[in-house]
């Protein structure tokens, strides 16, 4: 079981830059590969980044490529999130979560520990 909070969102104008932190307990931070995802009012749940148990690989949805990075620091049991350049596009509800599987996805429903989510707002 992992349990995880998100913190870091808030109000930031076009262009402006958040880091989003994910905090995780237990031991075993370091067996899951990590991901974040984002959820704006009426659409579905998207991918954002998502990065291998060691940190080693990072991958990004094409939207957001070039401006967001995630990184993770498994001696703090903590996944971050770089956000620069931010556009009103990327106002959302930044979802952080942990994944079992050796094999690092995309897919929303091979994820199996979420947190509670953080709200990025971004004004244009």
């Amino acid at each position: 079981q992992v349990h995880m909070v998100e913190s870091g969102g808030g109000l930031v104008q076009a262009g402006g830059s958040l880091r989003l932190s994910c905090a995780a307990s237990g031991r075993t931070f370091s067996s899951y590969a990590m991901g974040w995802f984002r959820q704006a009012p009426g659409k579905e749940r998207e991918f954002v980044a998502a990065i291998s148990r060691s940190g080693g690989s990072t991958y990004y949805a094409d939207s957001v490529k070039g401006r967001f990075t995630i990184s993770r620091d498994n001696a703090k049991n903590t996944v971050y999130l770089q956000m620069n350049s931010l556009k009103p596009e990327d106002t959302a509800v930044y979802y952080c979560a942990a994944d079992r599987t050796l094999v690092v996805t995309t897919q929303s429903v091979e994820y199996d520990y979420w947190g509670q989510g953080t709200q990025v707002t971004v004004s244009s």
